[in-house]
Protein backbone atom coordinates (compact mmCIF):
# COMPACT_ATOMS: atom_id res chain seq x y z
CA UNK A 1 0.00 0.00 0.00
CA UNK A 2 1.45 3.36 -0.99
CA UNK A 3 1.68 6.40 1.29
CA UNK A 4 -1.59 8.32 1.58
CA UNK A 5 -2.67 11.73 2.68
CA UNK A 6 -5.43 11.95 5.28
CA UNK A 7 -8.12 13.17 2.87
CA UNK A 8 -7.27 10.77 0.03
CA UNK A 9 -10.03 8.28 -0.88
CA UNK A 10 -9.74 4.68 0.29
CA UNK A 11 -8.84 2.67 -2.82
CA UNK A 12 -10.46 -0.74 -2.91
CA UNK A 13 -10.43 -3.89 -4.98
CA UNK A 14 -13.19 -6.49 -5.02
CA UNK A 15 -12.58 -10.21 -5.54
CA UNK A 16 -15.61 -12.24 -6.58
CA UNK A 17 -18.40 -11.70 -9.09
CA UNK A 18 -21.41 -13.27 -7.39
CA UNK A 19 -23.94 -11.76 -5.00
CA UNK A 20 -21.26 -10.91 -2.43
CA UNK A 21 -19.00 -9.18 -4.92
CA UNK A 22 -21.78 -7.22 -6.59
CA UNK A 23 -23.20 -6.17 -3.22
CA UNK A 24 -19.79 -4.93 -2.11
CA UNK A 25 -19.50 -2.90 -5.31
CA UNK A 26 -22.91 -1.33 -4.73
CA UNK A 27 -22.00 -0.40 -1.17
CA UNK A 28 -18.61 1.06 -2.01
CA UNK A 29 -20.01 3.02 -4.96
CA UNK A 30 -22.23 5.18 -2.72
CA UNK A 31 -19.48 6.14 -0.27
CA UNK A 32 -17.90 9.51 -1.06
CA UNK A 33 -14.46 8.66 0.32
CA UNK A 34 -14.00 5.38 -1.58
CA UNK A 35 -12.59 4.69 -5.05
CA UNK A 36 -13.17 1.29 -6.65
CA UNK A 37 -9.93 0.59 -8.48
CA UNK A 38 -10.05 -3.07 -9.50
CA UNK A 39 -12.28 -6.15 -9.78
CA UNK A 40 -11.28 -9.81 -10.17
CA UNK A 41 -13.24 -12.91 -11.09
CA UNK A 42 -13.21 -15.89 -13.44
CA UNK A 43 -16.40 -15.36 -15.47
CA UNK A 44 -15.33 -13.10 -18.34
CA UNK A 45 -18.79 -11.88 -19.35
CA UNK A 46 -19.81 -11.16 -15.77
CA UNK A 47 -16.50 -9.42 -15.10
CA UNK A 48 -17.00 -7.14 -18.10
CA UNK A 49 -20.61 -6.43 -17.14
CA UNK A 50 -19.83 -5.43 -13.56
CA UNK A 51 -16.78 -3.51 -14.68
CA UNK A 52 -18.89 -1.43 -17.03
CA UNK A 53 -21.75 -0.96 -14.55
CA UNK A 54 -19.47 0.42 -11.84
CA UNK A 55 -16.90 2.07 -14.14
CA UNK A 56 -14.04 0.02 -12.72
CA UNK A 57 -10.81 0.79 -14.57
CA UNK A 58 -8.90 -2.45 -13.95
CA UNK A 59 -10.34 -5.95 -14.45
CA UNK A 60 -8.56 -9.24 -13.76
CA UNK A 61 -9.38 -12.90 -14.13
CA UNK A 62 -6.91 -13.85 -11.37
CA UNK A 63 -7.07 -12.41 -7.87
CA UNK A 64 -3.26 -12.63 -7.65
CA UNK A 65 -2.99 -9.99 -10.37
CA UNK A 66 -5.34 -7.68 -8.50
CA UNK A 67 -3.36 -8.09 -5.28
CA UNK A 68 -0.13 -7.34 -7.13
CA UNK A 69 -1.22 -3.73 -7.64
CA UNK A 70 0.59 -1.16 -5.52
CA UNK A 71 -2.22 1.40 -5.40
CA UNK A 72 -4.80 -0.42 -3.25
CA UNK A 73 -5.67 0.14 0.40
CA UNK A 74 -8.26 -2.59 0.92
CA UNK A 75 -10.01 -5.56 -0.65
CA UNK A 76 -13.39 -7.24 -0.30
CA UNK A 77 -13.41 -11.03 -0.58
CA UNK A 78 -16.56 -12.65 -1.94
CA UNK A 79 -15.40 -16.06 -3.18
CA UNK A 80 -16.19 -19.67 -2.15
CA UNK A 81 -15.24 -20.52 1.42
CA UNK A 82 -12.18 -22.62 0.58
CA UNK A 83 -10.54 -19.53 -0.95
CA UNK A 84 -11.09 -17.21 2.02
CA UNK A 85 -7.86 -18.17 3.80
CA UNK A 86 -5.43 -18.06 0.86
CA UNK A 87 -6.90 -14.83 -0.56
CA UNK A 88 -7.18 -13.05 2.79
CA UNK A 89 -3.69 -14.02 3.93
CA UNK A 90 -2.18 -12.98 0.61
CA UNK A 91 -3.97 -9.62 0.80
CA UNK A 92 -2.90 -8.99 4.39
CA UNK A 93 0.70 -9.87 3.56
CA UNK A 94 0.48 -7.23 0.83
CA UNK A 95 -0.47 -4.71 3.51
CA UNK A 96 -4.14 -4.48 2.56
CA UNK A 97 -7.15 -4.17 4.85
CA UNK A 98 -9.59 -7.05 4.33
CA UNK A 99 -13.39 -7.30 4.40
CA UNK A 100 -14.29 -10.99 4.11
CA UNK A 101 -17.65 -12.62 3.59
CA UNK A 102 -18.77 -14.98 6.33
CA UNK A 103 -17.61 -17.41 7.46
CA UNK A 104 -14.09 -16.10 7.95
CA UNK A 105 -12.85 -19.57 7.03
CA UNK A 106 -13.85 -23.24 6.89
CA UNK A 107 -11.96 -24.23 10.05
CA UNK A 108 -10.45 -22.81 13.22
CA UNK A 109 -6.98 -23.49 11.85
CA UNK A 110 -7.61 -21.43 8.73
CA UNK A 111 -9.34 -18.64 10.62
CA UNK A 112 -6.54 -18.44 13.18
CA UNK A 113 -3.99 -18.11 10.40
CA UNK A 114 -5.95 -15.21 8.88
CA UNK A 115 -6.23 -13.37 12.21
CA UNK A 116 -2.54 -13.91 12.87
CA UNK A 117 -1.77 -12.43 9.44
CA UNK A 118 -3.96 -9.40 10.24
CA UNK A 119 -2.23 -8.89 13.58
CA UNK A 120 1.23 -9.24 12.06
CA UNK A 121 0.41 -6.80 9.26
CA UNK A 122 -1.47 -4.41 11.61
CA UNK A 123 -4.38 -4.21 9.20
CA UNK A 124 -8.16 -4.19 9.64
CA UNK A 125 -9.83 -7.57 9.21
CA UNK A 126 -13.64 -7.61 9.31
CA UNK A 127 -16.24 -10.27 8.52
CA UNK A 128 -19.53 -9.45 6.79
CA UNK A 129 -22.17 -10.10 9.44
CA UNK A 130 -24.84 -7.99 7.81
CA UNK A 131 -27.93 -9.32 9.58
CA UNK A 132 -26.94 -7.85 12.93
CA UNK A 133 -27.34 -4.45 11.22
CA UNK A 134 -31.10 -4.87 10.92
CA UNK A 135 -33.02 -2.17 12.80
CA UNK A 136 -34.98 -4.77 14.75
CA UNK A 137 -31.74 -6.36 15.97
CA UNK A 138 -30.35 -2.95 16.88
CA UNK A 139 -33.56 -2.08 18.74
CA UNK A 140 -33.42 -5.35 20.68
CA UNK A 141 -29.78 -4.67 21.49
CA UNK A 142 -30.77 -1.35 23.07
CA UNK A 143 -33.39 -3.08 25.24
CA UNK A 144 -30.71 -5.50 26.42
CA UNK A 145 -28.03 -2.87 27.00
CA UNK A 146 -30.50 -0.82 29.06
CA UNK A 147 -31.19 -3.85 31.26
CA UNK A 148 -34.90 -3.91 30.44
CA UNK A 149 -34.96 -7.69 30.06
CA UNK A 150 -32.72 -8.40 33.04
CA UNK A 151 -30.38 -11.39 32.95
CA UNK A 152 -30.79 -13.49 29.80
CA UNK A 153 -30.52 -17.12 30.82
CA UNK A 154 -31.81 -18.91 27.71
CA UNK A 155 -31.64 -18.07 24.03
CA UNK A 156 -32.60 -19.71 20.78
CA UNK A 157 -31.21 -18.75 17.39
CA UNK A 158 -32.48 -20.36 14.23
CA UNK A 159 -32.50 -20.13 10.44
CA UNK A 160 -34.78 -22.72 8.86
CA UNK A 161 -35.78 -23.37 5.28
CA UNK A 162 -38.14 -25.85 3.72
CA UNK A 163 -36.60 -25.64 0.25
CA UNK A 164 -33.35 -23.75 0.34
CA UNK A 165 -30.37 -25.84 -0.76
CA UNK A 166 -28.33 -23.25 -2.73
CA UNK A 167 -28.26 -24.94 -6.12
CA UNK A 168 -27.97 -28.57 -7.14
CA UNK A 169 -24.30 -29.48 -7.55
CA UNK A 170 -23.06 -26.01 -6.57
CA UNK A 171 -19.90 -25.45 -4.53
CA UNK A 172 -22.15 -24.95 -1.49
CA UNK A 173 -22.83 -28.70 -1.30
CA UNK A 174 -19.17 -29.71 -1.64
CA UNK A 175 -17.57 -30.35 1.76
CA UNK A 176 -14.07 -29.37 0.66
CA UNK A 177 -15.12 -26.08 -0.88
CA UNK A 178 -17.81 -24.99 1.60
CA UNK A 179 -16.66 -26.57 4.85
CA UNK A 180 -20.21 -27.65 5.68
CA UNK A 181 -23.86 -27.01 4.94
CA UNK A 182 -26.49 -24.79 6.57
CA UNK A 183 -24.64 -24.66 9.92
CA UNK A 184 -21.64 -22.84 8.45
CA UNK A 185 -23.79 -20.99 5.90
CA UNK A 186 -26.90 -19.83 7.79
CA UNK A 187 -26.00 -20.84 11.33
CA UNK A 188 -22.98 -18.56 11.38
CA UNK A 189 -25.28 -15.55 10.83
CA UNK A 190 -27.71 -16.31 13.65
CA UNK A 191 -24.89 -17.42 15.95
CA UNK A 192 -23.32 -14.02 15.37
CA UNK A 193 -26.62 -12.27 16.08
CA UNK A 194 -27.11 -14.19 19.32
CA UNK A 195 -23.59 -13.70 20.70
CA UNK A 196 -23.68 -10.03 19.69
CA UNK A 197 -26.99 -9.49 21.49
CA UNK A 198 -25.78 -11.38 24.57
CA UNK A 199 -22.65 -9.21 24.81
CA UNK A 200 -20.13 -11.78 23.62
CA UNK A 201 -20.07 -14.55 26.24
CA UNK A 202 -17.61 -17.35 25.58
CA UNK A 203 -19.02 -20.69 24.48
CA UNK A 204 -17.88 -23.34 26.96
CA UNK A 205 -19.32 -26.58 25.55
CA UNK A 206 -21.38 -27.67 22.56
CA UNK A 207 -23.46 -30.75 21.89
CA UNK A 208 -24.47 -30.92 18.25
CA UNK A 209 -26.04 -33.22 15.68
CA UNK A 210 -26.12 -32.94 11.90
CA UNK A 211 -28.43 -34.71 9.49
CA UNK A 212 -28.28 -35.43 5.79
CA UNK A 213 -31.67 -36.91 5.04
CA UNK A 214 -33.17 -34.80 2.24
CA UNK A 215 -30.31 -33.29 0.26
CA UNK A 216 -28.98 -36.71 -0.74
CA UNK A 217 -32.39 -37.44 -2.25
CA UNK A 218 -32.39 -34.22 -4.24
CA UNK A 219 -35.15 -32.87 -1.99
CA UNK A 220 -35.13 -29.22 -0.96
CA UNK A 221 -33.17 -27.73 -3.84
CA UNK A 222 -33.92 -24.03 -4.32
CA UNK A 223 -34.89 -23.82 -8.03
CA UNK A 224 -33.94 -20.11 -8.12
CA UNK A 225 -30.38 -20.62 -6.86
CA UNK A 226 -27.66 -19.64 -9.29
CA UNK A 227 -24.52 -20.55 -7.39
CA UNK A 228 -21.38 -21.50 -9.28
CA UNK A 229 -20.66 -25.14 -10.01
CA UNK A 230 -23.07 -27.79 -11.18
CA UNK A 231 -21.38 -31.18 -10.85
CA UNK A 232 -20.63 -31.57 -7.15
CA UNK A 233 -22.04 -34.44 -5.13
CA UNK A 234 -24.14 -33.55 -2.09
CA UNK A 235 -21.68 -34.03 0.81
CA UNK A 236 -22.91 -31.73 3.60
CA UNK A 237 -25.70 -31.67 6.17
CA UNK A 238 -29.16 -30.31 5.42
CA UNK A 239 -30.08 -29.82 9.12
CA UNK A 240 -27.96 -29.03 12.17
CA UNK A 241 -28.87 -28.52 15.81
CA UNK A 242 -26.59 -27.56 18.69
CA UNK A 243 -26.92 -26.92 22.42
CA UNK A 244 -24.34 -24.41 23.67
CA UNK A 245 -23.39 -23.69 27.30
CA UNK A 246 -22.11 -20.13 27.75
CA UNK A 247 -19.57 -18.69 30.17
CA UNK A 248 -22.21 -16.52 31.89
CA UNK A 249 -24.33 -19.54 32.80
CA UNK A 250 -26.84 -19.07 29.98
CA UNK A 251 -27.58 -21.63 27.30
CA UNK A 252 -28.17 -21.19 23.57
CA UNK A 253 -30.00 -23.51 21.20
CA UNK A 254 -28.85 -23.17 17.61
CA UNK A 255 -30.79 -24.59 14.65
CA UNK A 256 -30.16 -24.27 10.92
CA UNK A 257 -31.52 -26.07 7.89
CA UNK A 258 -31.60 -25.84 4.14
CA UNK A 259 -34.36 -28.43 3.75
CA UNK A 260 -37.11 -29.64 6.10
CA UNK A 261 -40.66 -30.88 5.76
CA UNK A 262 -42.02 -28.04 7.88
CA UNK A 263 -43.88 -24.74 7.80
CA UNK A 264 -40.59 -22.89 7.34
CA UNK A 265 -40.16 -20.81 4.22
CA UNK A 266 -36.95 -18.86 4.72
CA UNK A 267 -37.28 -18.07 8.42
CA UNK A 268 -34.78 -16.91 10.98
CA UNK A 269 -34.85 -15.29 14.36
CA UNK A 270 -33.84 -14.99 17.98
CA UNK A 271 -35.78 -15.92 21.13
CA UNK A 272 -34.58 -14.63 24.53
CA UNK A 273 -35.79 -15.43 28.05
CA UNK A 274 -34.71 -13.00 30.76
CA UNK A 275 -35.38 -12.31 34.43
CA UNK A 276 -37.26 -9.06 33.72
CA UNK A 277 -38.63 -9.77 30.25
CA UNK A 278 -38.27 -11.72 27.06
CA UNK A 279 -38.08 -11.12 23.33
CA UNK A 280 -38.90 -12.78 20.04
CA UNK A 281 -37.44 -11.61 16.77
CA UNK A 282 -39.04 -13.57 13.94
CA UNK A 283 -38.18 -12.92 10.30
CA UNK A 284 -39.93 -14.63 7.41
CA UNK A 285 -38.50 -14.29 3.91
CA UNK A 286 -36.28 -11.36 4.93
CA UNK A 287 -39.19 -9.12 5.96
CA UNK A 288 -38.28 -6.17 8.19
CA UNK A 289 -41.64 -5.04 9.58
CA UNK A 290 -43.54 -6.32 12.62
CA UNK A 291 -40.73 -8.72 13.47
CA UNK A 292 -39.93 -7.84 17.09
CA UNK A 293 -41.99 -8.47 20.22
CA UNK A 294 -40.91 -7.66 23.78
CA UNK A 295 -42.60 -9.45 26.68
CA UNK A 296 -42.74 -7.68 30.07
CA UNK A 297 -44.97 -7.18 33.08
CA UNK A 298 -46.39 -3.65 33.28
CA UNK A 299 -48.12 -2.78 36.56
CA UNK A 300 -48.23 -6.49 37.31
CA UNK A 301 -49.96 -7.41 34.05
CA UNK A 302 -48.34 -9.45 31.22
CA UNK A 303 -47.77 -7.01 28.37
CA UNK A 304 -46.60 -7.51 24.78
CA UNK A 305 -44.70 -4.59 23.29
CA UNK A 306 -44.31 -4.27 19.52
CA UNK A 307 -41.59 -1.70 18.74
CA UNK A 308 -42.09 0.04 15.41
CA UNK A 309 -38.98 -0.86 13.43
CA UNK A 310 -38.26 -1.56 9.80
CA UNK A 311 -35.33 -1.76 7.44
CA UNK A 312 -31.74 -1.48 8.49
CA UNK A 313 -28.24 -0.82 7.30
CA UNK A 314 -27.42 -4.41 6.28
CA UNK A 315 -24.42 -4.56 3.90
CA UNK A 316 -24.21 -0.78 3.61
CA UNK A 317 -23.64 -0.51 7.35
CA UNK A 318 -20.98 -3.23 7.28
CA UNK A 319 -19.03 -1.66 4.43
CA UNK A 320 -19.33 1.83 5.90
CA UNK A 321 -18.08 0.50 9.25
CA UNK A 322 -15.14 -1.17 7.52
CA UNK A 323 -14.13 2.08 5.85
CA UNK A 324 -14.55 3.99 9.12
CA UNK A 325 -12.22 1.53 10.86
CA UNK A 326 -9.59 2.09 8.19
CA UNK A 327 -9.91 5.86 8.42
CA UNK A 328 -9.71 5.74 12.23
CA UNK A 329 -6.13 4.49 12.13
CA UNK A 330 -6.75 2.25 15.17
CA UNK A 331 -6.22 -0.86 13.10
CA UNK A 332 -4.96 -3.14 15.85
CA UNK A 333 -8.41 -3.02 17.47
CA UNK A 334 -10.00 -4.80 14.50
CA UNK A 335 -8.05 -7.99 13.82
CA UNK A 336 -11.01 -10.24 13.00
CA UNK A 337 -11.06 -12.03 16.36
CA UNK A 338 -14.85 -11.84 16.46
CA UNK A 339 -15.09 -13.75 13.19
CA UNK A 340 -12.57 -16.27 14.51
CA UNK A 341 -14.70 -16.91 17.59
CA UNK A 342 -17.69 -17.71 15.38
CA UNK A 343 -15.63 -20.18 13.34
CA UNK A 344 -14.37 -21.89 16.49
CA UNK A 345 -17.93 -22.48 17.67
CA UNK A 346 -19.06 -23.82 14.29
CA UNK A 347 -15.94 -26.00 14.15
CA UNK A 348 -16.69 -27.39 17.61
CA UNK A 349 -20.28 -28.12 16.57
CA UNK A 350 -19.12 -30.18 13.60
CA UNK A 351 -16.61 -31.92 15.87
CA UNK A 352 -19.33 -32.75 18.39
CA UNK A 353 -21.64 -34.09 15.69
CA UNK A 354 -18.86 -36.27 14.26
CA UNK A 355 -17.99 -37.70 17.69
CA UNK A 356 -21.58 -38.03 18.84
CA UNK A 357 -20.86 -36.35 22.18
CA UNK A 358 -20.49 -33.00 23.89
CA UNK A 359 -17.15 -31.26 23.42
CA UNK A 360 -15.50 -28.42 25.28
CA UNK A 361 -14.09 -25.43 23.47
CA UNK A 362 -10.80 -25.22 25.37
CA UNK A 363 -8.98 -26.34 22.24
CA UNK A 364 -10.74 -23.74 20.13
CA UNK A 365 -10.04 -20.85 22.51
CA UNK A 366 -6.30 -21.18 22.87
CA UNK A 367 -4.60 -17.80 22.82
CA UNK A 368 -3.05 -16.86 19.51
CA UNK A 369 0.68 -17.44 19.43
Amino acid sequence: MTDKHQNDPIRVGVIGLGFAGETALKCYSILPNVQIVALAGLEEERLAQLGATFAIPHLYSKYEDLLARDDLDAVSIGVPNHLHAPVAIAALERGLHVLCEKPLARTSTEATAIVQAASKANRVLQVVFNHRERNDVQTLKRYLDEGQLGEIYYAKAYWMRRQGIPGAGSWFVNKEMAGGGPLIDLGSHVLDMALYLLDEPSVVTVSASTYNKLGMQGVGIDPRARKSGANHQYEVEDLATAFLRLSNGATLLLESSWATYSSAQNDYGIVLYGTKGGAELRVRNYNTENTLTIFKDVDGAPTDIHPTVQGGGFHNAVVSSFIDKIVSGNWSLYDGSEGLRRVRVIDACYDSAAQGKEVTLTTYYLHLQ
